[in-house]
């Protein structure tokens, strides 16, 4: 019985790993979902150059394979991009004869400590599947839901290191062979941030900004390069990879009290804009043994460009695989 279980767990493992192992990405999640009982542990992490200061932003997700249909991911997230407050120099409050009004400049940067972000709860369920020899196609809804402990000053939002709120979408996977693709669209509804802000003469002013929600588009094309064919589950796969990341979002507004009276901020600077954008992120993956990804890529600006960060992002990830089942399952033929 448990030299049958080993070998059933064996051949999950490298059927989920080895066949399928050309749509896994470095920040695109396709629609396959983790094996029932499988537990993931993946740690991500961003870097850029913004005016010589070395930004990086870091993400430990947790994964478990509910069901077969269903994959449940909790990420926690840190940076040293936001402070808890919004940046002294990006809204500037006057008064005049009229009543107080608020201009916005752009922040400039400024080196902020290593802090704890948020955490992030993301839950993928496989609503379609269809098989054949050496390809498949599976479409997979996901929600998502965040609460993000630092302020951002920017209309784009993005839940796992700016800004809480939710999003959710639709993805969709086509396997051929040693080639797949993987098309995401989906959205986000940010909270809007509503605290305080100080500025440069020492005042302390309720602050409220909403962010523009979001609409996104990416796809994922990935390809197997080694090996041509598989004679073992112990063998390396290379696999290389580009993404392309879209978002459109729309305008923010900043609004500040004093007393009783309010005035938005003149929308007239890029980083609270609407805006559209496209990124391309190409890269390279080792899975080792079944079981160990790596993966290093580099983001790029293709068509426009992003607020959130300048370009442009190196991006590396670890991510494993872990079998409490069949952990289990051993203990329990001890006995």
């Amino acid at each position: 019985m448990l030299i049958r279980y080993l070998i059933s767990s064996i051949l999950i493992l490298a059927s989920f790993s080895q066949t399928e192992a050309q749509e896994l990405y470095n920040l695109t999640m396709p629609a396959s979902t983790l094996p029932a009982g499988v537990l993931g542990a993946r740690i991500l992490n961003e870097t850029y150059s913004e005016s010589g200061l070395l930004r990086q932003m870091t993400a430990l997700k947790i994964m478990y394979g509910v069901g077969t249909r269903f994959t449940l991911i909790a990420s926690v997230s840190g940076t040293n991009y936001h402070s808890k407050d919004l940046p002294l120099d990006f809204l500037q409050h006057n008064h005049s004869g009229v009543g107080p009004t608020v201009t916005a400049n752009v922040p400039k940067p400024v080196p902020y400590p290593y802090r704890f972000d948020g955490v992030d709860i993301y839950a993928q369920y496989r609503v379609f599947s269809t098989d054949g020899i050496n390809r498949h196609f599976r479409m997979a809804a996901y929600g998502e839901a965040s609460k993000v402990s630092v302020t951002s000053h920017l209309a784009e939002p993005d839940l796992l290191f700016h800004n809480s709120g939710i999003g959710g979408g639709i993805i969709s996977t086509y396997l051929i062979h040693h080639f797949a693709a993987t098309f995401t669209t989906g959205f986000i509804l940010p909270q809007p941030f509503d605290g305080y802000s100080y500025d440069n003469y020492g005042g302390v002013y309720p602050t409220k900004i909403t962010y523009g929600n979001a609409a996104i588009y990416n796809l994922a094309l990935g390809y197997l390069l080694y090996p041509s064919h598989y004679k073992n589950y112990r063998q390396t796969n290379i696999n290389v990879y580009i993404e392309f990341l879209g978002k459109s979002y729309g305008s923010a507004t900043v609004s500040q009290q004093d007393g009783v009276d309010y005035r938005a901020v003149p929308n007239n600077l890029a980083i609270l804009k609407a805006a559209s954008y496209l990124d391309a992120n190409p890269g390279i993956q080792f899975i080792l043994r079944s079981n160990m990804r790596i993966e290093a890529s580099a983001d790029l600006k293709l068509l426009n460009q992003s607020h959130i960060h300048t370009y442009p992002i190196y991006i590396l990830a670890m991510q494993r695989y872990f079998y409490p089942a069949k952990r289990k399952n051993t203990d329990m033929s001890k006995d």
